[in-house]
């Protein structure tokens, strides 16, 4: 049995509503792979993993993966994932989401999980778009792009997740594409292996609700966008901004080793406690 075989088989409820209900060529499927190697990559068993979705497309990922999982409400996923870890700071907390989950409906809490340092790991997968609900623009979809509620092109700016991530005071910020597995691989291993908060954001095609929209043929195409447009973080900072174009970059944006909230609540309480018993 291959160890892609063995994984689906150890990781994945493969009794519970499969074939899933992504569409072909769709990068969530590329994501929870990727979700899956890290886990077993971090040497985590599944009951001491705590899986927390909202709603979308991502949010099937709580109703495949055999952890211990929450489906909760459209852009709450964060607040769930932040009871669960200041119940039981031992537990390993991902929190997935999408873009319109994160950063429309859900940005305030977005901003101070990131804040508060908060000891999970928040996976985003970024297809800007929203996808399960009809194809409204997202705060992650492009200026000029095109969508249900934007037919004749996005005119708003848009929200630069790992950069937002980072301001508002994120432990671990990265960025991959489902065209670079390997890449994620690592980045989700980190993230889980760090203390406070962490987020990784995945670039995701949805060909069906954004490609076909705005110009690309097929989703072979959206995958070598990814490809093409894509900079590894050294050379973009190496890059003059005027001469970095439409590509965007990949890797590691921070890395910080600060306790989380969960951590600093602990040692509040233990001196507290060691007070009350010297009074």
């Amino acid at each position: 049995m291959s160890q892609v075989t063995q994984l689906i088989h150890q990781y994945l409820r493969h009794n519970k509503r499969f074939p899933h209900v992504f569409c072909p060529g769709c990068g969530h499927g590329i994501v929870l792979g990727s979700l899956v190697r890290s886990v077993h990559n971090a040497d985590l068993s599944k009951d001491e993993v705590c899986l927390v979705a909202g709603i979308g497309c991502s949010g099937r990922m709580a109703v495949y993966v055999d952890f211990n999982t929450v489906h909760t409400t459209h852009g709450r996923a964060l607040t769930f994932a932040t009871g669960i870890k200041m119940a039981n700071p031992e537990l390993t907390v991902i929190c997935v989401m999408g873009d319109g989950d994160a950063l429309s409906i859900g940005g305030n809490h977005l901003i101070h999980a990131a804040r508060r340092n908060v000891g999970i790991t928040a996976l985003i997968l970024n297809n800007n778009i929203y996808g399960m609900t009809g194809g409204q623009c997202s705060s992650t979809t492009p200026m000029g792009a095109r969508s249900m509620t934007t037919p004749h092109g996005q005119l708003e700016n848009t929200f630069d997740i790992a950069e937002l991530a980072k301001v508002a005071g994120a432990n671990y910020v990265a960025r991959s594409t489902a065209f670079h597995a390997k890449m994620m691989d690592a980045q989700i291993t980190a993230a889980l292996t760090r203390p406070g908060f962490s987020l990784v954001e995945a670039f995701s095609p949805c060909h069906t609700q954004y490609g076909r929209k705005n110009k690309f043929r097929t989703v072979v195409d959206m995958y070598q966008d990814l490809k093409t447009r894509s900079m590894p973080m050294d050379k973009w900072n190496e890059t003059d901004p005027a001469k970095r174009g439409d590509k965007f970059p990949v890797g590691v944006f921070v890395e910080r080793d600060e306790p989380g909230l969960e951590e600093r609540y602990a040692a509040m309480s233990a001196g507290l406690r060691a007070k009350e018993a010297s009074a």
